[in-house]
């Protein structure tokens, strides 16, 4: 089992993110950008002018989560500004998911759904064979830091058996207190792809590269399979 690891950009020290993209391009597997709108969440974070400034210096995959009421609105922006994963939030897009769907897969991007903690996954389970990657908040979106729920670790279980019963081809991945406290059984209910911020990656250390070493220490030690380390 290769677990993957994605650093939330809201997260970082921008102003250390010269040192903090060359740690990043090293060690991670993608990163996760939160596009809101202040609508959908109350909140503003990152936006697709800061990735187009980010794209010629990353050299791992930009994974776009659009926190956004009209995710039509921002699509074509993102895939101009480098995106390689577009996910939108299903409670969003179900009025025209299969058009925004194709538009995501001709434009030669990888597609995504997120699904807040209260969507249970049949929402979309007429086009979830069509995704490359399940998004699964486990915390109410819209800010870091905030408490983990557990009843989620039922719906990645229930994301991992339809996969394997399927043979679906979708990553489940995890948004919201990915850390110490919550590797072990994220990992035992079916997560692939861990979305880090404060918790878990950037409060480990000022420095960006030791936080990740005590990150990957504290991951391997609790999820203990010898097929499983990861650096």
């Amino acid at each position: 089992m290769k677990y993957q690891f994605s650093p939330s950009l809201m997260c970082m020290n921008l102003m250390d993110i010269q040192y903090q993209l060359e740690v990043i391009n090293k060690r991670a597997d993608m990163v996760h950008i939160d596009i809101m709108d202040g609508h959908f969440v109350k909140n503003i974070t990152l936006s697709p002018f800061f990735m187009e400034q980010l794209k010629d210096s990353l050299k791992v995959p930009m994974d776009v989560h659009l926190m956004v009421e009209n995710s039509a609105d921002f699509i074509k922006m993102v895939i101009d500004a480098g995106a390689e994963y577009v996910s939108p939030h299903a409670e969003t897009i179900n009025k025209d998911a299969f058009r925004i769907i194709n538009q995501i897969k001709d434009a030669g991007c990888k597609v995504g759904v997120a699904l807040n903690p209260a969507t249970p996954l049949n929402y979309i389970k007429h086009y979830i064979h069509l995704l490359d990657k399940i998004t699964i908040m486990t915390v109410d979106p819209g800010y870091a830091g905030q408490k983990f729920i557990p009843e989620m670790l039922d719906k990645i279980r229930e994301a991992k058996a339809l996969k394997e019963q399927k043979g679906y081809n979708y990553l489940i991945e995890i948004d919201g207190s990915c850390n110490p406290k919550t590797f072990k059984q994220l990992a035992e209910a079916g997560a692939e792809v861990f979305i880090v911020g404060s918790s878990g990656l950037f409060n480990e250390d000022k420095d960006l590269n030791v936080a990740w070493d005590k990150m990957m220490v504290n991951f391997n030690e609790l999820v203990k399979d010898a097929n499983t380390i990861v650096t």
